[in-house]
Parts: structure tokens; sequence; C-alpha cells
């Protein structure tokens, strides 16, 4: 296996499978099924009512529209707007517990702000089986959030320069993003980007089981959350069409080894492409941004290039940090190993090392404890919350930067909610913390001083104060909306972690108070992966005196 192909080499090996091949793959697909990775008949059922209502909904909402604004009724009649699943549901990776990505497409006189944000949301506040509402207009991607016959939905809207939205439109021609902003094109491209993929593979059959087996990896191993600057669903989903281009004939048993040879290997930032960049160069006057590192000097700062296959191109690895980075290669690095086994024992076993969960909490000693907390209710703490976890990983970047890299950062992508019925309403968010495992030998002048000198303790007060100011420069922050960031050891965390991970069925190991890490003893003169402040818990000022 190659460890890094050309971006554009057509394939590195035309063999097919092996009987033995073909076995390994029926058991790994066995095995998916035993973890509950495919939705049954009855859930099927209800995404498929959820959908069926859901553009009911958003055709009346049309219809409403279009006679407010005095136009004739035979337009009212033909006024409809399209509802298009996109993501894991287009893919056909979607699992048990999957929320469903939906993108409104509505005609050139029904706007985002006012109707799709206030109209629509109104509406679907008053709909029956409608909950946990949550327009995000602020958002990369402008989003409605909701449970729907509780299902989680996450809504997009485009509105296209047509007066009529056909019921066929082909969103994979390029003159339909004619005259929209750059929101409405991300908002597209959800649906163009699926498409694509699909349409670049050579077997959809073993792309969706490898998908299914790599996403269910990486959540087990916690590198699953664009939000928290690892990969999300579209990243992974390029990844393994990537493989699946150089190995057109493998099955998932064969493809998921060399996913993660690879890719554990790859030299990043080269990017990874499912086919040629292209621009618009003035053809159809579109002139939108493309990701080219060749064109665009910023581009060429981008850690983790993995480029969607649809024009406008766009780095869907815009998120990942230094920090994230790291650990998303490490973690390959340990699926490269394990699958590396399965393949010397003949296949013939071993798929169910390959998913076993990360245990964070039992990896690192001391963390960043980071409380979202909200005295307005759940819909204030919804809010929040999100909020909050959209900038963790800027917290990670400054931790590992004002340390000079002595201080190295995991975020955990989950939150942690406290106690059901306490209030306020809080959720936890946590940030592993640890040494470079290697380190440059000190200059032998310093070993005497640095054998005789306590553990270093790193001052994080400006760096957790900095955090905080700017997480509270949020537009739409509100009065009872906190926040503290906190230095803890893995015997301080809250008991709620706890109960939470026992529910999941693991027991957390709790260390010793004197644990070689939390301890304040002198020591060889390692580094000690805490901060010498508590917490940096700091109220916003009040309306009139700035964000932060």
């Amino acid at each position: 296996m190659a460890s890094q192909p050309p971006p554009q080499a057509e394939h590195i090996s035309l063999v097919g499978p092996t009987a033995a091949d073909l076995e390994a793959t029926a058991r790994l697909e066995s095995l998916l099924r035993e973890e509950g990775l495919y939705v049954t008949d009855e859930e099927t059922a209800v995404r498929e009512e959820v959908l069926r209502d859901l553009r009911g909904v958003v055709d009346r909402w049309v219809k409403r529209l279009t006679r407010q604004r005095g136009y004739p009724d035979g337009m009212v009649d033909q006024a409809t707007a399209l509802v298009l699943p996109f993501g894991s549901y287009r893919l056909g990776v979607h699992g048990r517990g999957s929320d469903i990505d939906a993108l409104v497409v509505g005609p050139s006189y029904v706007d985002r702000d006012r109707d799709f944000f206030f109209v629509l949301a109104g509406t679907l506040a008053e709909t029956a089986g409608v909950t946990e509402l949550q327009p995000v207009p602020s958002a990369h991607v402008p989003v409605i959030n909701m449970r729907f016959h509780g299902v989680q939905v996450d809504l997009l809207y485009a509105r296209v320069c047509l007066p009529v939205v056909p019921g066929d439109l082909d969103l994979s021609d390029r003159s339909v993003l004619r005259g929209l902003d750059l929101a409405t094109v991300r908002s597209l491209n959800g649906v163009r980007v699926a498409d694509e993929i699909l349409r670049l593979v050579p077997d959809a059959g073993a792309f969706r089981t490898t998908l299914r087996c790599v996403k269910h990896w990486a959540k087990a191993r916690g590198v699953y959350s664009n939000v928290a600057g690892f990969l999300g669903g579209v990243g992974w989903a390029i990844l393994v069409a990537r493989v699946c281009q150089l190995y057109p004939n493998a099955v998932p048993s064969m493809l998921l080894p060399r996913f993660f040879r690879i890719f554990a290997q790859w030299r990043w930032p080269n990017p990874v492409l499912l086919r040629a960049i292209e621009h618009d160069d003035g053809k159809l006057g579109l002139h939108l941004p493309v990701w080219d590192p060749r064109r665009n000097p910023r581009d060429r700062t981008h850690l983790m290039p993995i480029v969607t296959p649809v024009y406008p191109c766009m780095n869907s690895g815009y998120n990942v940090s230094q920090a994230t980075l790291r650990v998303i290669t490490e973690h390959l690095g340990v699926g490269d190993a394990v699958c590396q086994g399965i393949v010397k024992a003949g296949g013939a076993g071993g798929w169910g090392e390959l998913f076993r969960p990360f245990h964070f909490f039992d990896e690192y000693k001391s963390y960043l404890q980071v409380d979202a907390t909200a005295l307005g209710g759940e819909v204030d703490h919804r809010e929040w919350k999100g909020w909050v976890e959209s900038r963790l990983r800027l917290l990670s970047a400054r931790v590992e930067a004002d340390t000079s890299g002595k201080l190295l950062c995991h975020l955990h992508p989950q939150a942690y909610a406290a106690e059901p019925h306490e209030r306020p309403c809080k959720s936890s968010f946590f940030v592993g913390l640890s040494k470079p495992k290697q380190q440059p030998p000190p200059p032998p002048a310093a070993v005497a001083a640095a054998q005789q000198k306590q553990k270093q303790l790193f001052d994080l007060r400006a760096t957790m104060e900095g955090f905080t100011q700017e997480v509270y420069t949020y537009e739409y922050w509100r009065t009872g909306m906190e926040l503290k960031v906190a230095h803890v050891s893995r015997k301080d965390l809250p008991s709620y972690v706890a109960r939470q991970l026992r529910s999941g069925g693991h027991q957390l190991k709790r260390k010793r108070v004197d644990d070689e890490s939390c301890s304040s003893s002198p020591s060889d003169g390692s580094d000690d992966p805490r901060s010498s402040s508590s917490s940096a818990d700091i109220k916003r000022p009040a309306a009139g005196g700035g964000g932060g």
C-alpha cells in the first residue's frame, strides 16, 4: 500500500477480493449490525414520516407567502419548495439515532432572514411534534435545529433565482448558483457534495459499508466532530471515497486497512482530492471563492485540506487545528496497527478491537473543565451551549500557543450535562492536558538544576481569561448566560461525569491523591500539566459595557 498517492492518481491496484476477503467482509458487516449501525424498519418509517410532514409544512408556508405577496392564484397553486435530505441520510449511511440534515430550496421571492428564520420558524414552533426548536441565523451555515417526532433535524435554506422551483431541479448544474450569496451556496453544497461523492466512487455499496466502519471508529475514538475541530461526516466521507477510487475493485475488508495505512502516513497539508479543482473563470459570472492554495495564499495555512468535489471547492477540514490534527493522526496510527494485525491473521476476526472505545477520562490526569451555564432555562441553555462548543477549539489552540507547545490539549467533543433537575442548566466540556511524549534532552549544564527544582506549573490565568472574554462577545448574549473555566484533576471530576460514563457501561478509574501529575512534591523536573490558577470565572459586563 502506498502511504501517499498522487492526488489525481486513478488507482493503485485493480486487484479484486479473494474468497477470504469476501468472508472477512461478511464478518465485518455482521459486526456492524450487532453494533446497531443499521436502522430498523420502524425507524425508517419514522424518518419517512418526518420528511413527509416537514414537506407538508414547507409547502403550506410557501403557498401562504405567495398569496400574501399578491401573486395570482395560478402561481399560488404552483408555488412550492423542495425538501432534500443530505449528509449521512443522502449518502445512505445513517444509523440508529442519526439526525436528518435537510435543505429547503425555495423560490426567489422567499428570503432566508425573515421568511425562513422568522415566519417558518414560527410555524414550526406551533407544529405538533416539533420540540427543542433553535434557529441559528448567525452560523457559518445558517440553520434551524429542532426535534420532529423525536428525530433531530437540522434544516437549511437556499433560495434560487427562479419564481417557481421545479420538482426536478438539477442542483449539480452550477448555473443554479447564479446570483446567490456565499451562505446560500454553502447550504446548497450539502446536497451537491453528497451526490457528487456517490457519482465519483466506483462501488457505492463498498463505499457505504467502509464509511459506516470509519464513522463508527471515529465516534468511538472521539474524533468525529467538525465543531470541535476534528472531522465531520463530509470530511470522513471524502477520505473513504478517495481510498475507494484508489482500489476500485476492493471490498470493505480490503478497503478499511488501506484507509488507515494511507491516512496514518499522509503528509499533511497535502490535500485530499476526489477530482481536479475547478474555477469558473468568468464563464458564468459566478466568481465564487474556491479553495486553491495556488491562487489564495490564505489557503496555504490550512492544516488538513480535504477538498469538496463540487464548484466552488471548499476545505471540509477547515476547523482542524494543530492540536486536533495531532490527535486525529495518533488515532489513525492506532487504527492502522490494529488493522495490520487483522490482516496478518488473515482477516479471520478482530474487527471488534478496531472499534474499541477510547476512554478519554482514563487517559489524562489533568483537565480544563469548561462550564456553560444559563439561568434563563432550556432554550437559553441550548443556544449558549452551542456557542461555547463552537469556540472550544480556540481554547486548545490558545493553551498550546501560550505554553510554547509544552502543554498539549485534547478536546473531548462530548458535553456532559449536570443533574437533569439541577438549576441553573449547565453543561460541561473537558480538555485533556498532557506533556509532549518526546522532548529533546536538556543541555548538560541544566540537568542538575532541573533535577532539583519542582515540577513546572503553567500559569494559564491569562489564557483562560482571554478565552472567556472572547466567548462573551457572542452577539446574542443574554443575562444569565455564564461561562467558567477551571483546572481539575481526574480525582476531582464532577459526579455527573462518572454517572454518565457508568450509564454507558464504563467505570471511571480514580487515581490516588498523590498521583504524580497532580502532585506538587519535588520530581525529576518533568513539566506538570496543570495550571497554577484554579479557575477563570468571569462575568460579562452589563449591557453597554462591551463584549468583554
